[in-house]
């Protein structure tokens, strides 16, 4: 590991290279780049998710810390090749003061060429991505709703500022769900006419699973509160001929019913963040489900045929506090498209 404090943009291009020949690391062998927006207290936890993601998808990790806004521009870099972090590449740069909003003008000479670029947010979610240089570039954009104070809130604002290529970790978090409610139709064809789910009012898997539903049966599923379990309990669907079929979750397991047939325990552990990061990398290209099931859920249609691409719009919090603006916003010179 080497450490830079107090340095510039391209001493940490120049020490990564030579950490590079030193360990041995080779850049046709990165399968991508990595963006990770954190707080200080979470970059551990970042690192780890990443070091489980990279065993599948060998990567450079870029981490930006974004730390005191008001105090002297200043950046301190971390440069990791390999070591406890696997097969990735890893910079962990914490930026002070007025260099923390132009964090790109340090990352993007360090993105890994000829890879796509996934930015992931691992902190509450932006209002706007545009806002963000870091997502205006990346291919693939990846968020968290479940860490803003307000998570269902959050996932409707995901839909509002919605572009392909966007997907948020909530999704990912329901693949087995989805998985085990629509097994249990590859033997029938009968027609589902209702569908009720269980779970906390604040739970926003279950919001989404509502959305997916909603998009793929053509129903109004009702969504029963309760405070039963901290996360979605149940999902139960009615059929036109009388069946009913219910998963619900148990300690790690699903118990599957099905009228007429008995029921089954099948997996449905709680899985680590790296597990779902690693997930959403396997793909690169939109997700229409997702974007179905999101619209679906915010009451929004045509999600798919939105523009890809973002042009920056910057965001300066310094001018929004002296106008009395809460945005700040305003379009970027030669705005970028993603």
């Amino acid at each position: 590991m080497i450490g830079l404090w107090d340095t510039t943009g391209n001493e940490v291009v120049k020490a990564l290279a030579a950490e590079r020949r030193s360990a041995g690391g080779v850049a046709s062998g990165l399968a991508l780049t990595l963006i990770a927006v954190v707080e200080e207290k979470q970059v551990r936890e970042a690192e780890a998710a990443a070091t489980i993601a990279a065993a599948a998808h060998p990567c450079r990790l870029l981490i930006v810390v974004r730390s005191d806004l008001e105090g002297r521009s200043r950046l301190d870099a971390e440069i990791v090749v390999g070591g406890r972090l696997g097969p990735a590449e890893a910079v962990v740069m914490r930026m002070y003061g007025r260099l923390a909003l132009h964090a790109e003008s340090v990352v993007m000479p360090l993105l890994a060429p000829d890879v796509p670029v996934v930015t992931w947010w691992h902190e509450t979610p932006p209002e706007l991505i545009a806002n963000d240089f870091l997502g205006v570039v990346a291919d693939r954009r990846i968020t968290d709703a479940a860490l803003a104070t307000d998570p269902v809130a959050a996932l409707r604002q995901r839909a509002v500022d919605y572009a392909p290529g966007d997907t948020d970790l909530t999704w990912t978090r329901i693949t087995l769900w989805r998985t085990l409610v629509a097994g249990a139709f590859d033997t029938t064809e009968e027609r589902v006419t209702g569908a009720t789910i269980v779970a906390p009012p604040s739970d926003p898997t279950a919001a989404l699973m509502k959305g997916w539903l909603q998009s793929r049966l053509g129903i109004e599923p009702v969504w029963e509160p309760t405070d039963r379990a901290p996360r979605m309990h149940s999902v139960q669907l009615e059929c036109a001929n009388g069946d009913k079929v219910s998963v619900t979750r148990e300690e790690g397991t699903a118990l599957f019913s099905r009228t007429g047939q008995e029921d089954r325990y099948m997996p449905l552990p709680k899985r680590p963040v790296g597990d779902e990061l690693a997930e959403e990398l396997r793909r690169l290209d939109p997700d229409q489900i997702y974007g179905e099931a999101l619209g679906a859920m915010a009451g929004l249609t045509g999600l798919d045929h939105k523009q890809p691409s973002r042009v920056h719009v910057w965001k300066d919090p310094a001018l929004a506090a002296r106008a009395g603006d809460t945005t700040g916003a305003m379009a970027g010179p030669g705005g970028t498209a993603a």
